[in-house]
């Protein structure tokens, strides 16, 4: 591989481009994966990708000793380094709400999109990179409404210091028709 190779540009420049585009969206959502993050996930993923598979066919062979490395061997070994990534952005907070699932998951697509352009599927790349924005951008906003209008849990904490004040307060919840399914009548 040489220093000035066309296809060695166009496949870093892709996954700079198209990493930058997902990073772009985290960026605009003040998340935690962003500008700088997902283009360096898709161009060093990218890079590994390269070396992975041109070091297979650049491997000295001989008669005397033949080698054979799997193409892909290193490329391989990205996902794992990307879910030790993915898991530091995932956060327990409180009880039961878990935030950053879905910029584990866009680390997780910055990767597969620098191996695909490093394996030279740069359409694929580009589709996958437009599906995801479309995912994470276009459908929640198509989707809004509808979620809207269907049922919510909340958990509600009071702390009251006069019992005859929770009389206003349930009554004012039964009358916006909240339900009740894990507390007793405490009446």
């Amino acid at each position: 591989m040489e220093w000035l190779d066309e296809n060695l540009w166009l496949k870093l420049g892709l996954s700079a481009l198209l990493g930058l585009i997902i990073g772009l969206e985290r960026e605009l959502k003040s998340k935690p994966l962003g500008l700088k993050t997902s283009p360096v996930i898709a161009i060093i993923s990218c890079l590994l990708t390269i070396v992975s598979i041109e070091s297979a066919y650049l491997s000295p062979g001989s008669d005397a000793v033949r080698i054979q490395m799997d193409p892909l061997r290193l490329a391989a070994q990205i996902v794992s380094g990307i879910g030790f990534l993915g898991a530091g952005v995932i956060l327990k907070r409180g009880n039961d709400h878990i935030s950053g699932l879905t910029t584990a998951a866009m680390i997780w697509g910055a990767a597969g999109v620098g191996i695909a352009v490093g394996a030279g599927f740069y359409y694929e790349a580009i589709i996958v990179t437009a599906l995801l924005m479309i995912t994470v951008e276009l459908l929640p906003l198509l989707l809004s409404k509808p979620l809207r209008l269907m049922k919510k849990e909340h958990l509600i904490k009071v702390t009251i210091s006069d019992k005859s004040s929770i009389e206003p307060i349930l009554d004012r919840l039964k009358a916006e028709k909240s339900r009740f399914p894990n507390a007793g009548s405490r009446r």
